[in-house]
């Protein structure tokens, strides 16, 4: 179980989350809509400490942060825990993908290399790419790309996955095969904490789902509750940009 109060993060002048409290229960998938600049991206880097709050509490599982005054000990603790997708996949381009694969393994969690191996090559099968494993980067689309970055998370065994934009860099022919992995992934029961502007995915996968602006959090509930019952008007105006209430729940 993650949960987030009090959370807060200024760039300079810039408020940019502005006291965030937010509950995600273990194994569930939430997934965080909102338009650009809403603080979406800050939040999920705020929860890798790839971003430091200026102040708030965080909790995962047992484990309580005072976020202004976290130690190193207590960062390396959470990253172990958790793995992040970016959205523009992040791989070392002098890497192959097995070798993107087998190096968390291999320098954070100190496994053998011959165990690395054989663990990035079951998962990079597993996200259908067994026959790039000795590619590079520059070799691959960009949905097989983001397939990497997704199988170097899942590789680590994290309790919780970090998702930002995944799909935004691709083109769109390539969405759904990222997607039907990220779906993959869900079955797992991996906690999973989505920043997304695919509307009919989130409602598909998602358990909860959130809607932030102007770095708060406006509303959250249910896939139902968001995308067919929406309560607060910022959510409203956001959503029907977006879609149409008869295409969900038919």
């Amino acid at each position: 179980m993650i949960e987030i109060t009090g959370l807060k993060k200024s760039f300079g002048d810039n408020k940019v989350l502005k006291n965030i409290n937010l509950k995600i229960e273990a194994g569930s998938v939430v997934s965080i809509l909102g338009p650009s600049g809403s603080g979406k991206t800050t939040l999920l880097r705020c929860i890798n400490f790839l971003e430091r709050a200026d102040e708030g509490n965080f909790q995962f599982g047992d484990q309580k942060i005072n976020l202004k005054h976290v130690s190193k000990k207590e960062i390396l603790s959470v990253r172990r825990k958790s793995g992040f997708v970016f959205q523009n996949y992040a791989l070392f381009p002098h890497m192959t993908v097995l070798q993107n694969v087998m190096e968390g393994l291999v320098t954070v969690r100190k496994i053998p290399k011959a165990e690395a191996c054989k663990k990035a090559e079951d998962t990079i099968k597993w996200v259908g790419l067994a026959d790039r494993k000795d590619y590079y980067p520059s070799q691959l689309s960009g949905g097989q790309q983001q397939r990497v970055g997704i199988a170097r998370a899942v590789a680590l065994n994290p309790e919780v996955i970090l998702f930002d934009e995944p799909t935004s860099a691709l083109d769109p022919e390539l969405v759904g095969e990222t997607l039907d992995v990220i779906k993959k992934v869900a079955q797992t029961g991996i906690t999973m904490i989505i920043v997304t502007h695919e509307m009919a995915f989130a409602e598909r996968i998602s358990d909860k789902v959130v809607f932030m602006d102007g770095g708060v959090v406006v509303e959250e509930g249910s896939p139902r509750d968001i995308f067919v019952n929406p309560k607060e008007e910022r959510t409203q105006k956001f959503l029907s940009r977006f879609i149409q209430k008869d295409m969900y729940y038919i």
